[in-house]
């Protein structure tokens, strides 16, 4: 009988051992597949401008977005770029790469002005800055990615700011106007103006929501990495003054976003409903007499939690700005539960439990309500990695490189979302842009340097 026994655990551990050289063999042949395809045609993002692209630029390619100078695309592409270069690119490659990486960056500021306003996108015969001034600040405007973009490239340069110095005018009017005509003063927190061009376009805290109403965690977030690296480049330009304001106001939405956004029921952090009526003296007289409306104990919050599982909360460990015990909190009842974000190809965009989870294709708006994207997959990624999760890093990054290496080589190219059991392509064939982050994935996984966004 013990013989017997012996016999079934050394089966069991053969099987276990057979199963993991398995899976090992897999995420080799997926990551070997992934370098060859990604090494071979990364100079296709590059484009030598022309029209109302005045600077260099890199596309995020596909033919949907060919030849189109986008805001947070260009930043997280350029990411993946210089990953691809630290790994198999000369000096001259790098060299070469830099006019691209800085032109991302001064084709938007070429349009700036006194007034802040950036624009999202720029086509080569489109007109920027057509819009009517008396609208400027009633409209969305590139994501508060630009100073990071821009302190990612001159940390890549060796700290040499000097090719942003005529244009860190324009760059301080954007981030002030965001600060001045895109923040709630009773929260502190920054909101958007509509629900066009987001970024993640149908999240349904902003989606189809009123103007001006949405307290994006995602927004926030990306803010006060925005405000860090705008400290940066002062600090590099000798504006130590100037750093010192930039630093003040990232501390303050910090706190903003803790006494906000945190959810001690739920151990996440959300987005912020501010669509209150303002607590104002208004008579009423339908019921009979006059006396002056709630008057005995008005509202004394300033915004309403959306408790709505948005895969942005995640965003608080990118940014640094959830505590250890928060983290712990949002690593082991979210991130890890399959009921809602974990999914086999990754991190759900939308929690699988809301009502509004959708798996239907769509562009205009793209599908953020539930499908998988790259970079969602990375940046809770890279959040973990930055709080110490070590295994679940591992575990995301594994999944990613099976979710692209499988694409690449049943179809020949990536695509924009993936279905997220399955792991099945969803929408449009080609899309490189942030998917090619799985490059850095592969470093981190392979121990060898990683490149950083800012």
């Amino acid at each position: 009988m013990k013989k017997k026994t012996n016999c079934i655990v050394l089966l069991v551990l053969m099987s276990f051992f057979y199963t993991n050289a398995q899976q090992k063999d897999s995420i080799t042949s997926y990551i070997s597949t992934i370098k060859s395809n990604i090494y071979k045609d990364y100079k296709g993002m590059y484009r030598k401008g022309g029209g109302s692209l005045v600077y260099p630029f890199l596309t995020p390619g596909s033919n949907q977005y060919d030849n189109v100078l986008w805001d947070w695309d260009s930043w997280l592409s350029n990411i993946a770029l210089r990953q691809i270069l630290m790994d198999i690119g000369s000096e001259k490659d790098k060299q070469e790469a830099l006019k691209y990486e800085q032109g991302c960056v001064l084709n938007f500021l070429h349009y700036g002005d006194w007034d802040g306003y950036l624009p999202i996108v720029i086509w080569e015969d489109s007109k920027p800055r057509d819009i009517k001034p008396e609208n400027i600040y009633d409209v969305n405007m590139h994501k508060p990615v630009l100073a990071q973009h821009a302190a990612f490239i001159t940390q890549n340069n060796n700290g040499n700011a000097a090719w942003i110095k005529e244009k860190f005018y324009h760059l301080q009017a954007f981030v002030n106007n965001y600060k001045s005509h895109h923040q709630n003063k009773a929260t502190g927190l920054y909101y958007w103006q509509n629900d066009v061009a987001i970024g993640v376009d149908n999240d349904p805290s902003t989606f189809f929501r009123p103007n001006k109403s949405s307290a994006s965690i995602y927004l926030n977030c990306l803010m006060y990495k925005e405000l860090q690296s705008m400290v940066y480049l002062a600090n590099q330009l000798n504006l130590s003054n100037v750093a010192k304001e930039f630093a003040l106001d990232a501390e303050n939405l910090k706190t903003a976003l803790q006494n906000n956004c945190w959810d001690e029921r739920d151990g996440f952090f959300y987005s912020v409903d501010l669509n209150l009526r303002p607590v104002a003296n208004v008579e009423d007289k339908t019921l009979g007499r006059s006396f002056i409306i709630h008057s005995g104990y008005p509202r004394d919050y300033d915004g309403l939690i959306q408790r709505i599982g948005v895969w942005s909360g995640f965003l608080a460990l990118w940014s640094g700005i959830a505590t250890p015990e928060q983290a712990d909190r949002i690593v082991k009842e979210h991130y890890l539960n399959t009921k809602t974000f974990n999914a086999p190809a990754g991190v759900r965009t939308l929690s699988k439990m809301e009502k509004m989870y959708s798996l239907r294709s769509s562009a205009n708006p793209s599908n953020w309500r539930g499908p998988i994207w790259g970079i969602s997959n990375y940046m809770v990624f890279k959040g973990l990695v930055k709080y110490g999760y070590t295994k679940e890093a591992t575990e995301l990054a594994k999944k990613t490189i099976r979710l692209f290496g499988n694409d690449f080589q049943k179809n020949g190219a990536l695509h924009e979302y993936y279905e997220p059991e399955s792991g099945e392509p969803m929408l449009n064939k080609g899309f490189q842009n942030w998917n090619y982050l799985v490059i850095n994935m592969i470093a981190w996984l392979e121990n060898k340097k990683v490149v950083e966004e800012f």
